[in-house]
Order: C-alpha cells, then sequence, then structure tokens
C-alpha cells in the first residue's frame, strides 16, 4: 500500500510538472490569411449571383435544345421581350397597376392580423377566436373567393384587394400567435414585474421575442399575396382599359408571345427577389440577427 501511494504522488508529480511545463507565452497562433476565393465564397450575395447565373445558363441551352419558342424561349429571348415591353411602356404600366393593390392589400391583411393577435393575447376568448378562425379559413385558397368577391364588391380593385386580405391574414396572424406563445416565461415575468400595460408588454415583450416568428409571417404573407394578386388578375385584371402583370401575361399568352409571358414572369420574380434579399434581409440583420435570436 505505502508503494502504490508512492507511486501514486509520483505520477501526480509527473503530470502536473508536465502541465506547468507548458508555457502559454511561447504558444504562437497563426493566423492563416484567406485566400481570395474563399473571400468571393464568404459572401451571400456573389454566391446568389452565380447560382442565378447558373440557372440563366441552363434555361438557355435547355431552350436551345427545345428549339420550340412556343413551349420553352430562350433566356436571351426572354431578356430581349424585356427589354422591348419595358421600352414601350406597358411593363411599367402593368407593374404601376400591380404594386398599389398588392401593397395596400398587403398592408391591410397585416393591420386586421395585428388586431386579432393583440386580443388573441389579451383574453383566452381572443386566443380561441384566432385559432378557430385560422383553422376555418387558412386552409381555404383565396381565389377560390374571388367568385363571391367580384359579388360582393363588384368588378373592381374591391374584390383583388378582398382577396389579397385572406392571403396575408391568416398566414401572419398564425406565425405571430404561435411566435408570442414561444416567448420565454422568463422574459413574460420581467415585463410582468416591470408593471408594463398591456400595449407595453406586447411592444417591449412579446414583439422581440417573437420576431423571428413573425418576420417569417411577414415572408410568408408576401409570397401569398403576389401569388393571389397574379391568379386573380388573371381571371380579372383590367379595368378601363388597363390592367396588372397578370392580365399582361394572360394577353400576352392569348396573343402567342410566349417570351412575353416569360417576360411577365421574370418581373413577378425580380420583385420577389429584390424584396427578399433586401428589404427582409435588411430588416433581419437589423433586428434578428443584432439581438443574437438567428439560428
Amino acid at each position: 500500500m505505502p508503494d502504490d501511494a508512492a507511486r501514486a504522488d509520483k505520477v501526480y508529480e509527473v503530470d502536473t510538472g508536465g502541465i506547468d511545463a507548458v508555457d502559454a507565452a511561447r504558444i504562437d497562433v497563426v493566423e492563416r490569411p484567406r485566400s481570395l476565393w474563399r473571400k468571393i465564397c464568404s459572401k451571400g450575395s456573389i454566391r446568389k449571383t452565380f447560382l442565378l447565373a447558373v440557372l440563366a445558363l441552363v434555361w438557355e441551352i435547355y431552350g436551345r435544345q427545345i428549339d420550340n419558342e412556343l413551349v420553352l424561349p430562350t433566356f436571351l429571348d426572354t431578356m430581349a421581350a424585356l427589354g422591348g415591353a419595358l421600352a414601350s411602356g406597358e411593363l411599367p404600366a402593368a407593374a404601376g397597376y400591380t404594386i398599389p393593390i398588392l401593397l395596400f392589400g398587403y398592408f391591410a391583411g397585416l393591420a386586421i392580423a395585428a388586431l386579432l393577435t393583440a386580443l388573441a393575447t389579451a383574453t383566452r376568448l381572443g386566443a380561441d377566436l384566432l385559432e378557430t378562425l385560422t383553422a376555418m379559413f387558412n386552409p381555404l385558397p383565396s381565389i377560390a373567393l374571388l367568385p363571391l368577391a367580384l359579388l360582393w364588391f363588384g368588378l373592381g380593385q374591391g374584390a383583388i384587394v378582398f382577396v389579397l386580405i385572406h392571403a396575408v391574414l391568416w398566414a401572419v396572424a398564425l406565425n405571430t400567435f404561435a411566435g408570442f406563445k414561444s416567448v420565454s416565461p422568463t422574459l413574460r415575468m420581467v415585463g410582468q414585474n416591470y408593471g408594463l400595460s398591456h400595449p407595453a408588454y406586447i411592444l417591449r415583450i412579446l414583439i422581440p421575442g417573437a420576431f423571428p416568428s413573425i418576420l417569417t409571417g411577414l415572408k410568408i404573407g408576401w409570397a401569398f399575396a403576389w401569388r393571389t394578386l397574379i391568379a386573380a388578375e388573371l381571371v380579372f385584371g383590367a379595368q378601363g382599359g388597363t390592367g396588372g402583370l397578370g392580365w399582361f401575361i394572360y394577353e400576352r399568352k392569348n396573343q402567342l408571345l410566349i417570351a412575353d409571358v416569360f417576360a411577365g414572369l421574370l418581373t413577378v420574380i425580380v420583385f420577389g427577389l429584390v424584396v427578399e434579399n433586401v428589404i427582409f434581409k435588411t430588416v433581419e440583420r437589423r433586428t434578428v440577427e443584432r439581438w443574437g435570436m438567428s439560428s
């Protein structure tokens, strides 16, 4: 036993001596400079631009292989049609007709979603109401309500705004309320201990804590609004001799100007890319990423 104890002590001394012998001051940290390729690949905008260029190249090659512009015009033919539609002013006029309706319907849907969510956070009856209405109307396609909207609001922009509100409302309200429920109990108790009023409690505690879910709902609502509006304009999108992007696509299809059809679709895609990578990304950087809430 004494020998074992002595050996243990000796091992301990050796191990300790080995650890103490390491001089931290002599450890050199070598920072390896990143290559130019790594610097380029680290930028998300450059990676996404590269992917878009690859998709355009694949589109061009496949279009040339098909060699049928009534089925799939090439990317260059589509860009030529896009330039012609922009130069003639037809495409800007169609976009100028569509965008105000889209924004009005989108923000009206956001306002109603905010009211319903605030009511749901205030009372259990409001929460039951929101959950019931969401379960009823969220699965219902917005475009399916267009015939009823035309009967109720007539052949005008009111019918399109109605279906836009339906498209935006439930996705935003559902994601916002789910985000509110996921806020940690610690944050909730902090707000209650400070004695905040209900509006201040929502603005200072619930909204910052649930903002990732809210931002997701805003993105989904924006996508649903675009889909619904283009589909509605394909059915009914002209008033007073003018129409939106959906009507532009529908008319060019009837005239067998398929390159112009793809130019209209490409315009919708460009709007989507700009809003996603400029507006929503800016909001995300200044809120979710700055607050350390991104995964």
